[in-house]
């Protein structure tokens, strides 16, 4: 008969990470309180022995925190400012708090996020940065960690995570068509950042739009990008300099629309007049601009609730999550005052 094989202990850990079993206690349930190397040298350790699967899974979840970590890509931008609100009213009803972590990026990324998890100041993940690395998001959602995690407005390839969308690549085929429907053919775009993973859905639903139409897209008109005004203030620049410009665009986000325009009328050009153009989220300033913006409205406050009741549902009731969740939704064409039909040529 096969020997049962004996679980592993605390001394197992510490001697696979070459430390004291003190450290490993310490390093486990209050990680601030040890070197980074130590830290990461006891979770290599934990992950080798498979302690966690057993002992450590228990200790890390002894004491359940009812909080849930929320990780924004740019706090500075308004249109999380929605999506927030309604994340930490569906917690409270719930009876949880929120802890807000900005754009978690470059080196010990992965590591300041596991501390939020390995010293209890959090049960669970809501991640909004579709720019996480994977390796690093797979190394929290999995042993030993095993954080229960839900995606919300930006997809990351191959995360097989539950997540709450909206759907790209159709509104920005819906804001384009709008444009094409006016009259308008020459028409220009404003994209997100390169390493943005909206970029590609947003630009994929303005090409399919064209396409569609039957018309040629000038690879001039593709302006620079970006989620900021100051992006769309490059744009504006590069447009100016352009001899055969575009008569409308399709921002990819409202602010880059916002510094679009802004930049024009400083030179003399005025939407609708001589420009139309639509962008993309609703933030609240769009409907205070002259003109109004006319834009894609995103369900933030939907988005925000469901995200939040799907990460919660997951840590109440894990065992009810056969499959991941996937939730996508739709955005609404808002008619506004800075897009207008192409004036006729003069007879």
């Amino acid at each position: 008969m096969k020997a049962l094989r004996k679980a592993p202990t605390l001394r197992d850990v510490a001697r696979f990470a070459r430390v004291s079993t003190a450290s490993v206690s310490r390093a486990l349930s209050n990680p601030e309180k040890v070197s980074d190397d130590i830290r990461q040298r006891v979770l290599e350790a934990v992950q080798a022995t498979a302690y966690t699967v057993n002992q450590a899974a228990r200790s890390l979840r002894q004491h359940k925190a009812r909080t849930i970590l929320i990780n924004l890509p740019d706090i500075r931008n308004s249109f999380f400012s929605v999506i927030l609100d309604a994340v930490e009213r569906e917690a409270a009803l719930r009876g949880y708090g929120v802890l807000v972590a900005n754009r978690l990026s470059g080196d010990g990324a992965g590591r300041r996020l596991q501390d939020y998890f390995l010293s209890n100041r959090a049960d669970g993940f809501l991640l909004l940065d579709g720019s996480l690395d994977i390796a690093e998001l797979r190394a929290l959602t999995s042993d030993p960690i095993s954080v229960p995690t839900v995606l919300c407005c930006e997809e990351i390839p191959n995360a097989s995570l539950p997540i709450v969308k909206t759907d790209n690549v159709d509104a920005a085929a819906h804001a384009t068509r709008h444009l094409i429907e006016l009259g308008h053919s020459r028409i220009g775009h404003i994209p997100g950042p390169p390493d943005n993973v909206l970029t590609p859905e947003r630009l994929s639903g303005f090409t399919q739009a064209m396409a569609d139409a039957g018309l040629p897209i000038d690879p001039e008109w593709i302006l620079p990008g970006g989620f900021q005004l100051t992006s769309g203030q490059a744009a504006a620049q590069r447009f100016l300099e352009l001899t055969n410009r575009p008569t409308a665009v399709f921002a990819a986000n409202d602010e880059s629309a916002i510094g679009f325009l802004s930049t024009l009328h400083e030179h003399g050009l005025e939407c609708p007049r001589d420009i139309s153009i639509v962008g993309f989220d609703d933030i609240d300033i769009a409907t205070h601009l002259t003109p109004p913006l006319t834009t894609m409205r995103q369900p933030r406050e939907e988005l925000g609730r469901l995200a939040t009741k799907a990460l919660i549902d997951l840590l109440e009731s894990p065992e009810d999550q056969r499959a991941p969740l996937r939730i996508v939704l739709r955005s609404e064409l808002i008619l506004r005052s800075s897009t207008a039909p192409l004036p006729r040529a003069p007879i």
